[in-house]
């Protein structure tokens, strides 16, 4: 089967940018010149443009051109995403390392944010997301066991946290809390941190429609990850 013109090109700029010929920041082609240099139409090579803008890889900006993004990856505050399917987005190969899956007496915050009673049962885990290898965030979960029975039996390195909730236990609500924080010893160990650096940290709550889900903390490295979103308004 013959690739799409657009992806094609989209193929193009992604070796462009991982064999490091284009840096971050650096202008790329024009549609105009995209289009003449693979003989397609301006739409199609606008179309690789923005598919590659929408997943981060390239940013635009009005009356200047398209640009190389900034490596950091990128998370939606706006909005839950599959961190897989972000990797992939950006053309990245996604693995994940299992550090810890098991049952624990739920002591009081967790009990709390759970809202289930103080040393009950609940499920935790905690995992290291990767891209292209290099350790990208470190997951710790806490799950309420009587929405998601079967949480511990999962093969977290092909399916995500995420994705196995969502399909026992659809989301309708989600709320977060963001901070910088210094990494701990253990977590600099978990996310290779050989220098200490400052992290973003992300503590989210979600439910579904027959109460609490999970209660997550998700740490990342702020040289590698950061939070951003688009807000549309209506007149």
């Amino acid at each position: 089967m013959t690739t799409p013109k657009f992806a094609q090109i989209k193929q193009f700029i992604v070796d462009k940018i991982r064999s490091a010929t284009w840096q971050e920041n650096q202008r790329v082609p024009s549609e105009n010149e995209l289009a003449s240099q693979f003989s397609v139409s301006r739409m199609t090579a606008r179309r690789a443009l923005s598919e590659l803008t929408e997943a981060g890889i390239l940013t635009r900006s009005q009356g200047l051109g398209t640009f190389v993004a900034t490596f950091k990856s990128q998370s939606s505050l706006l909005e839950i995403k599959n961190i897989a399917d972000e990797v992939k987005e950006r053309n990245g190969n996604y693995t994940c390392n299992v550090l810890i899956l098991e049952s624990i007496n739920a002591v009081a915050p967790i009990a709390i944010a759970l809202g289930v009673e103080i040393d009950s049962v609940v499920y935790r885990s905690v995992l290291v997301h990767n891209e292209n290898d290099s350790p990208l965030q470190l997951e710790e979960r806490f799950v309420n066991p009587a929405l998601a029975s079967g949480y511990l039996q999962q093969d977290f390195t092909a399916l995500t946290p995420h994705e196995y909730l969502s399909s026992v236990a659809p989301l309708t609500q989600a709320r977060h809390t963001v901070e910088a924080i210094m990494p701990n010893s253990e977590m600099c160990q978990w996310l290779n941190l050989y220098n200490e650096e400052p992290c973003l940290q992300v503590i989210r709550r979600t439910w579904s429609i027959h109460g609490i889900v999970s209660f997550a903390r998700l740490v990342s490295p702020g040289s590698k990850y950061r939070l951003g979103g688009h807000l549309t308004f209506k007149k």
